[in-house]
């Protein structure tokens, strides 16, 4: 089998004239070509004229003879091996115990279910409800004037915070071991769209990634596993130096043998108590910002021109990074074309914004996190928890100039590079609920990242014509970009630094930032765990 890249073919192309291509680019004629498989698919939209851009697997009548001719080349190569391998555990090996891991996210779920394929029987532990029920309470909150859960909302609850989110399936995390394509497979097994194997940039949809999750908890508790929902891990229980179980809110007390830490970065109360117990912690550098929206159509034809609302293409998504003189950066982060602006709050009192699409991403707006880096230093080394406070006092300023009811400050971008407060919408209707207050948001973000952001602008404009609409919605604030704090663990062994049987894992332990990663960080440490 042959691997082919970078073939490039019209919007408008056809399988015949995929074919066509492919032929001419190996240099055979038709009749060599005897079978055809798409690898990926990509939109080329760089230099104003958007194409597909191909990755293609193909059999030939003579490979060594097609391979010969573009030796030296990196567009035509011998198709690589990218199977997953399975870890095993070994035959002669006694288990003492269950495994316990804390948090359904994508990484607690995948590092369950591999734990489960291997005869372990995980005890999975989530604070939040199940899929459905935690459905219900975040739609009730942010529509029905429902009150706030702090136990069941867009961060906590079956799923993760991705639950709530674009539900992007792609990551620039190195794969050696072919996890990815592993769990594109696993997903579509579980009620993921096919098309995700194939796109370069794939995602899922709020609405398609509950199914998804639900399906991997059933196959879990198939396997003799246990799933237990609305049980939040208070303390633990760790003697000479080793971490023996785990202590719910209840009182009650399981023991596991190792406990996995997949927390997402929201889970402050779980990185105080760890704290206290003297697990060891780093204050890490994360983001923080707003919200941006513009019109869908106006991005679509600001990347697609012509192109713009073609059925293959669908909805354009950006991605910028800019270089401020202030010595910052202000970058996208989790666009969502054809999303909303939601309430991503996890704690009574804050208001925090985050972006959300469905699969079909068929809102009227585009909206990206707009966000500055944000350094240790920035907000004081008193505590590895400095961070976290640092948060929760933006999160309170963003509450208090809402008008305390969890509506959200906002202010329109010509407005914010003016210097003046905001008066109301214009041409841009705001997605967020429970809705917006117009203001002026320095009274929400530091002086510096305002800075960063109006310095931004230009050059993103630059790139990007058109983004710097002067009615452009800016909605604050955007606080939970990744963890603030690390937990250090042995590179090797994924145990944490000095408490055995026990593994951080995934984003809320500072090892991942998105669905993907954390997935397979969950699946880095339950191949740890079965190697013991």
């Amino acid at each position: 089998m042959l691997q082919v890249s970078q073939l490039t073919v019209p919007v408008d192309y056809t399988d015949a004239g995929l074919r066509q291509a492919l032929v001419k680019r190996l240099g055979i004629a038709d009749q060599e070509l005897l079978g055809m498989w798409v690898k990926q698919r990509a939109i080329d939209a760089r230099r104003q004229h958007v194409a597909f851009s191909f990755t293609l697997l193909a059999e030939v009548r003579d490979e060594a003879r097609v391979l010969g001719r573009h030796e030296g080349t990196l567009q035509v190569i011998a198709a690589p091996d990218e199977t997953y391998r399975e870890v095993r555990p070994r035959p002669d090996h006694v288990v003492s115990g269950r495994p316990v891991v804390v948090g359904t996210g994508p990484c607690g779920l995948f590092a369950g279910l591999l734990l489960a394929r291997a005869g372990r029987r995980p005890i999975l532990l989530e604070r939040g409800k199940a899929a459905g029920d935690r459905a219900r309470d975040v739609t009730g909150f942010w529509r029905r004037g429902w009150d706030f859960n702090p136990e069941s909302n867009v961060q906590f609850g079956e799923g993760g915070a991705g639950t709530f989110s674009d539900g992007k399936l792609y990551t620039q995390i190195r794969d050696r071991e072919h996890r990815i394509p592993w769990l594109l497979k696993e997903m579509v097994a579980a009620g993921a769209p096919e098309d995700i194997l194939v796109k370069a940039r794939p995602h899922i949809g709020t609405d398609r990634l509950i199914k998804v999750v639900r399906h991997i908890r059933e196959e879990i508790l198939s396997l003799g596993g246990e799933v237990r929902f609305e049980s939040r891990v208070a303390d633990v229980v760790i003697e000479d130096g080793v971490m023996r179980a785990v202590v719910l809110a209840d009182g009650s007390v399981i023991e596991g043998s190792p406990i996995i830490l997949a927390v997402g970065h929201s889970s402050r109360d779980t990185f105080e108590m760890l704290h206290r117990h003297g697990v060891p912690l780093e204050a890490k550098p994360f983001s923080i910002g707003v919200r941006i929206e513009h019109p869908q159509r106006f991005v679509d034809e600001m990347l697609y021109g012509r192109w713009a609302g073609h059925a293959r293409l669908g909805s354009a998504p950006y991605k910028f990074v800019a270089h401020c003189p202030t010595g910052r950066a202000a970058y996208s982060f989790c666009m969502c074309p054809g999303g909303l602006v939601v309430a991503a709050n996890s704690e009574p009192g804050m208001v925090v914004t985050n972006g959300m699409s469905s699969y079909a991403r068929a809102e009227a707006n585009a909206n990206s996190g707009f966000m500055v880096d944000v350094r240790p230093e920035d907000y004081g080394q008193d505590s590895v928890l400095a961070g976290i406070e640092f948060q929760r006092s933006i999160e309170r300023a963003a509450f208090r100039l809402g008008g305390g009811s969890y509506h959200a400050p906002a202010q329109l971008l010509g407005d914010l590079l003016a210097g003046r407060a905001s008066k109301g919408q214009g041409s841009v209707k705001p997605s967020y609920e429970p809705g917006v207050v117009w203001t002026d948001l320095r009274e929400v973000l530091p002086e510096y990242v305002i800075a960063t952001l109006k310095l931004a602008v230009p050059q993103i404009s630059r790139k990007l014509p058109g983004y710097g609409l002067e009615d452009a919605v800016l909605t604050a604030a955007e606080t939970r970009s990744s963890s603030p704090v690390r937990i250090p663990r042995h590179a090797e062994t994924l145990v944490c630094e000095g408490v055995g049987q026990f593994y951080p894992a995934g984003e809320g332990a500072g090892y991942a930032g998105g669905i993907i990663s954390a997935a397979a960080d969950g699946m880095r440490v339950a191949e740890a765990v079965l190697r013991l």
